[in-house]
């Protein structure tokens, strides 16, 4: 993979990886970890699990589909992504307010990230 839009699925595949990954197969998860968070290429898996390059690419291809099919049933990264862009939205405008009402709106803040963080564990 080269360039931006190789960075760009490389992130995607990671996010989702985090929401999904569970629910692959062990193969498909040691696949995805190998390719796209530790660099390894096509040929290096392959050698790995004795079988042939084309034979690693159509291992990725499909756990790529099943993650992106997980997501669009699910939806769990989009939802993920609009309520972190809210509450960093909300981080900016506490930042504006008097200290005592900042520091209590910023606990409530901070709370919403924590439950979402767990329920998104939770739910795998």
């Amino acid at each position: 993979m080269h360039g931006e839009n190789a960075l760009e699925k490389t992130n995607r595949i990671n996010v989702l990886f985090d929401f999904y990954g569970p629910l692959l197969t062990e193969k498909q998860q040691t696949f995805l970890k190998w390719y796209f968070h530790d660099d390894f290429s096509l040929g290096e898996i392959a050698a790995e699990f004795e079988i042939s390059r084309q034979a690693v690419y159509e291992h990725l291809k499909r756990a790529e589909q099943v993650l992106e099919g997980y997501e669009q049933k699910l939806g769990l990264a989009a939802r993920h992504e609009v309520l972190e862009a809210g509450l960093s939205q909300l981080d900016r405008q506490i930042a504006l307010l008097e200290s005592p009402v900042r520091e209590k709106l910023q606990e409530t803040v901070n709370r919403l990230r924590g439950a979402e963080q767990s329920q998104s564990a939770d739910e795998l």
